[in-house]
């Protein structure tokens, strides 16, 4: 250990290396409900990529597995180290280099957070469009887990929004893909590749983001509906209608209450509607024009009502930034009312009553309870999971996961799987398309270094 130590202290600098009761526990853990806090032997905080390829080559030579970490806020494992292991911590590398406006393009190291990055675009009327619901979360960590989020209806998740990486190979190589243009068709996309491999292939230290125009005017509207088919059947119709939402989001009715208290929001909803309405449907509209904007609010209001909205409700300024505030906070609500695990399953959007129907029934079946809420544009159903018994729990998840796949879709749509889920997808998972993933891991990869655990249960990759 001390061989080791030594060797990344000469690459970092001794007060950026951290070893033994130095490692806070900050550094041992993400935000994952049913991964245990590990400290690593060692935190290394690299200032720049060549410090990154160093650190790499020599984990590679001493055999120390390595995970990275920007700000700990993935809720999947992916960011919980091995006892034994390695710590790559960006925090130092945290600039916005350059925020090219010809090309609406930002070039970011992996430590700038999506508050920062945001700060900085707004400066140029622009905007990074990938809210995953945490802005402290960082923009590399967005790319180890492909995060998406609520704006994803409208403007796709992180790989839809990331044009080039430079990024670092655990055998020491620094390698660029992608770059500034917006279309390439020159061998295999490495910047696919690499973005959602939640750390086990390369790590990423410089990214190119797609900027957006910031729109400035923007109101929301909330539609309580008697029963939970109806918003899902109200998803199309306002998607096909031409009115573009950024966000499209149904909450149910206890996961509502339960945020509409924890904020203390003031929506103006009456007591007999909350009471009887079984879920409601969030939609966020925008422009750069206010007298188009109110047009499209008329619009999409008398529309959910035609779709059956029990009422509409149009919410402007502090209500709307407060509501779309605590959605993206469901995930703490959950954890304060006591979840056991986290979920974020994925299913084609029209299968998504089906789905969320037999889900609850499971969960019940199995003396525990799925609530939530989730991206109705694109069928990412977010559940927290209520079920005390680890063994139902687990039977109860292996069900759930499955019963997704059978409808197309996936066991998750943003989070990863990380170390917490990769059991399930190993299970569940097509063997051949397994094999396909351990190869390309084994060539990026072939001291097989990188998180290991994660995506590959522990002795399968």
């Amino acid at each position: 250990m001390g061989d080791v130590a030594a060797r990344l202290a000469e690459i970092v600098g001794d007060k950026n290396l951290l070893t033994g009761e130095a490692i806070s526990e900050d550094y041992a853990h993400d935000e994952a409900l049913t991964a245990e806090p590990q400290k690593p032997a060692y935190v290394a905080k690299p200032a720049t990529p060549e410090e990154v390829a160093e650190l790499l080559k020599a984990a590679s030579e001493f055999n120390v597995p390595v995970t990275a970490r920007g700000s700990g806020s993935g809720l999947s494992g992916a960011a919980r180290p091995r006892a034994d292991g390695l710590v790559i911590s960006f925090e130092r590398m945290n600039a916005v280099l350059e925020v090219d406006t010809g090309n609406h393009v930002a070039v970011v190291q992996p430590g700038v957070t999506l508050a920062e990055l945001d700060a900085k675009t707004a400066e140029a009327g622009l905007s990074y469009t990938v809210y995953p619901g945490e802005l402290s979360a960082s923009v590399g960590g967005n790319v180890g887990t492909n995060a998406g989020g609520m704006r994803a209806v409208k403007y796709g998740v992180t790989r839809n929004n990331v044009l080039g990486l430079q990024a670092v190979l655990p055998t020491g190589e620094i390698l660029r893909t992608g770059g500034k243009t917006s279309k390439v068709s020159t061998g295999y996309d490495l910047t696919q590749l690499i973005i959602g491999s939640e750390g086990t292939l390369a790590l990423a230290t410089e990214i190119t983001v797609k900027l957006h125009p910031r729109l400035t005017h923007g109101a929301t509207v909330l539609a309580p509906f008697g029963d939970l088919a109806q918003v899902m059947a109200a998803v199309p119709a306002i998607l096909s209608s031409g009115l573009a939402p950024h966000i499209l989001e149904y909450i149910d009715n206890l996961t509502m209450a339960a945020i509409v208290y924890n904020e203390k929001l003031e929506l103006g909803v009456p007591d007999k509607i909350r009471e009887t309405c079984e879920a409601y449907l969030v939609v966020a509209l925008e422009n750069r024009e206010g007298e188009r904007l109110t047009e499209d609010v008329e619009t999409v209001g008398e529309l959910l009502g035609e779709l059956g909205a029990v009422d509409v409700y149009v919410l402007e300024g502090p209500a709307a930034r407060k509501l779309i505030e605590a959605r993206e906070k469901a995930f703490w609500t959950a954890k304060a009312a006591g979840a056991d695990d986290i979920i974020d399953v994925v299913v084609p959007r029209t299968a998504m009553p089906e789905f969320i129907a037999k889900s609850r029934e499971r969960a019940m079946a199995a003396g525990g309870g799925a609530l939530g809420c989730g991206h109705a544009g694109d069928g990412n159903v977010h559940f927290g999971i209520f079920c005390k018994d680890a063994g139902k729990r687990k039977q109860l998840l292996t069900d759930i996961f499955a019963h997704a796949m059978e409808l197309g879709g996936a066991i998750s749509g943003e989070h990863g799987l990380g170390r917490t889920k990769a059991p399930y997808h190993q299970d569940l998972e097509d063997p051949a398309k397994l094999e396909l993933m351990r190869r390309i891991k084994q060539s990026f990869d072939p001291a097989g270094i990188l998180n290991p655990g994660v995506l590959f249960p522990e002795g399968t990759a």
